[in-house]
């Protein structure tokens, strides 16, 4: 089934079944989007809010018409009996909750990222092998129709070979915004906007381009009074040989997010800041292969966003297929996470498979070198 008739399907009818139940943990700002994401979605139902703070986790629940709030993953457990949990906390505490909820043979939806070093991502593959539940990353960029149309040309060989990428995340983010205790810091955040920011642009940018085998890079603080870095910038090469440039900020002024793909036929951009529909893209085709404009135009248009990658877990539950963006999926995202932070560092370009265990960046991005011990000017 393609992706935008999975978007467009209506509920299922023809079973009886109770919902499947739903507990997300962390209340905070990014759990709203999930719970409006999983209200709008059939056979979805949340049962409970989970926050350590008991006023937090209450005002949620009345918003989003939640029955029951805990304290714990134990304690919803033990009061609703939930399929899966959403994990919206912070990022140092994504893998201890996932691994509790995978304890409980229970399905895990991750918030990005979704562990905070390659180590941690293996710790979770190993849990998932050995329990009844699934993990499933949000990286809701990959899943809108314009994304699966242009894997299928890809996919045809109607555009021809990638050639030159573009991947840019150029947000800003003020000094208040990492004055909130957590932010900016590798013990908590796991790194900086190559992280918590770009890692959603250059996820998508792999899903369509496939498997990235080298990267050189740099990053820096040169603005914010932060632990991490505020900018990096990397070269990445592709399997394919493609050659794509990424860059991560939060000290651009004018916000974008945005992709442009050159194939051998056509070029292919994307330009939004959170989220996009198909009039966000642009196909121009090389002269010769103006038809390839009339194939980008049809079809339907689903956006990206949480509602359109939970429609796809809603399917894979009901079906007990693999969750969309697994943990397998997804490692090669975190991978040139850590590689990046490598290469910035080390001064040395990095290959793919370069970072094991005997790696000082397999168990944290930072290496624990101090990358920016000394310090910066803010003047």
């Amino acid at each position: 089934m393609r992706i935008e008739e999975t978007l467009t399907a209506g509920p299922v009818t023809s079973s009886p079944v109770r919902p499947t139940s739903v507990a997300i943990v962390g209340t905070g700002g990014i759990a709203n989007a999930h719970a409006e994401a999983l209200s709008a979605q059939p056979g979805l139902a949340i049962t409970a809010a989970i926050d350590i703070d008991p006023d937090r986790a209450k005002e949620f629940a009345q918003k989003w018409k939640i029955g029951t709030t805990a304290a714990s993953i134990a304690h919803a457990v033990d009061q609703t009996a939930p399929d899966v949990v959403v994990i919206c906390t912070p990022p140092s505490s994504h893998v201890p909750l996932a691994l509790e909820a995978l304890g409980h043979g229970l399905h895990v939806v991750i918030e990005k990222p979704p562990a905070m070093s390659l180590a941690q991502m293996k710790q979770l593959q190993a849990a998932e092998e050995g329990s009844s539940g699934t993990v499933s990353c949000i990286f809701q960029h990959r899943f809108s129709s314009a994304v699966q149309r242009l894997r299928e040309l890809q996919e045809s060989g109607q555009l021809g070979r990638p050639l030159v990428g573009v991947c840019n995340t150029l947000w800003f983010r003020n000094q208040a915004y990492f004055d909130v205790p957590w932010r900016g810091l590798w013990d908590v955040e796991g790194g900086g906007p190559t992280m918590g920011h770009g890692i959603h642009q250059f996820d998508l940018l792999l899903h369509l381009w496939g498997p990235w085998s080298q990267v050189s890079a740099f990053a820096a603080k040169l603005a914010r009074k932060t632990d991490t870095e505020d900018i990096s910038a990397g070269v990445v090469r592709f399997e394919s040989g493609a050659i794509a440039t990424v860059i991560n900020s939060v000290i651009s002024p004018r916000e974008t997010s945005s992709i442009r793909l050159d194939f051998e036929y056509a070029t292919v951009e994307l330009e939004h800041l959170y989220g996009y529909d198909d009039g966000n893209w642009v196909l121009t085709p090389a002269p010769g292969h103006e038809y390839l404009t009339e194939l980008w135009s049809s079809g339907a248009n689903s956006p990206s966003g949480h509602a359109s990658q939970y429609a796809v877990i809603a399917k894979s539950l009901r079906e007990g297929s693999e969750p969309p963006v697994s943990l397998r999926d997804a490692y090669q995202t975190v991978e040139l996470a850590a590689a990046i932070y490598a290469s910035s560092i080390t001064g040395k370009p990095i290959a793919s498979g370069d970072i094991g265990p005997e790696s000082p960046f397999f168990g944290r991005m930072d290496g624990h070198l101090d990358p920016w011990k000394q310090e910066v000017s803010f003047a």
